[in-house]
């Protein structure tokens, strides 16, 4: 039972982190410490991954009309539309497929250290910072996602890639990347939320692959704890993705910058006392 517990309460920091730019591992790496789930580490480091499934379905649930080629509400065009953006998303994954998959196995060996974490976080918080100074004296290029280039949506895809360092922030790397090659805060969220949906199914769908490859089943309890997880995820992953839309038509991301730096700090902290 007081796994359960614990599975609410990383659901509930999935559902905040997932799609902010703060990075979600770097949370979940500080929650570990202090509430560790009584669990062999094959199904923690599964469960960190697949719990975000649930932030995932958040997207799709709020984007289920703007992302369905089908509806019969739309007009030809609109229906066009829907398709020209699948395809740029699909654009935009194949850099993880092509440079990331082969990477992964490595990177999971040997990325995966509070000193990695802290890195990026920190790094990366100083880049929105720097950014958002620049983009303050320059009006974006790109304010319509319809009118997104394939060459735009491929160099998004690049910058999401470097996303696969934990610590990094997949939103974070992707809502930066796009704002650097001339998008507009909205375009370059909204792109990376959707952009969310084949990636993180993917990674999910690998980490279960290599979870039962490997000789692991579900035992106990441990279906539950992931379900929790997952729900409590997409819940709380629901509220923030409405949060964020709302936020970034009135203010920018320096916020976010200065909280990446100051939890990268808490993270050396933590690596050097209980590491």
């Amino acid at each position: 039972m007081l796994d359960i517990f614990k599975a609410i309460i990383l659901g509930i920091i999935e559902g905040v982190t997932e799609f902010l730019p703060i990075s979600s591992t770097g949370h979940l790496y500080l929650a570990d410490y202090i509430i560790k789930l009584d669990q062999p580490t094959s199904f923690i480091n599964m469960f960190m991954v697949v719990i975000q499934l649930g932030a995932i379905l958040s997207v799709i649930v709020i984007y289920f009309n703007k992302l369905n080629p089908f509806a019969p509400s739309k007009s030809k065009r609109e229906k066009g539309q829907t398709w020209q953006i699948w395809f740029k998303v699909i654009a935009a994954v194949l850099p993880s497929i092509i440079i990331g998959l082969p990477l992964n196995d490595w990177l999971e060996e040997n990325m995966t250290s509070w000193q990695v974490i802290s890195a990026t976080l920190i790094i990366y918080g100083v880049l929105f910072i720097i950014l958002e100074n620049y983009y303050a004296k320059r009006q974006p290029s790109l304010t319509d996602l319809n009118k997104m280039s394939y060459k735009t949506a491929l160099l998004i895809g690049c910058f999401q890639v470097l996303s696969m360092i934990p610590g990094t922030s997949r939103s974070g790397a992707t809502i930066l990347g796009a704002m650097l090659i001339g998008s507009s805060r909205y375009v370059a969220t909204e792109f990376s939320f959707f952009l969310a949906i084949p990636t993180m199914f993917g990674a999910s769908l690998l980490k279960l692959v290599k979870f039962f490859k490997a000789g692991h089943v579900f035992v106990g309890n441990q279906l539950a704890i992931l379900l929790v997880g997952m729900i409590i995820s997409f819940i709380v992953a629901y509220l923030s993705i409405k949060f964020l839309l709302k936020y970034v038509q009135t203010h920018d991301f320096k916020p976010f910058g200065w909280y990446r730096i100051v939890l990268g700090i808490i993270v050396i902290i933590c690596g050097l006392v209980f590491a």
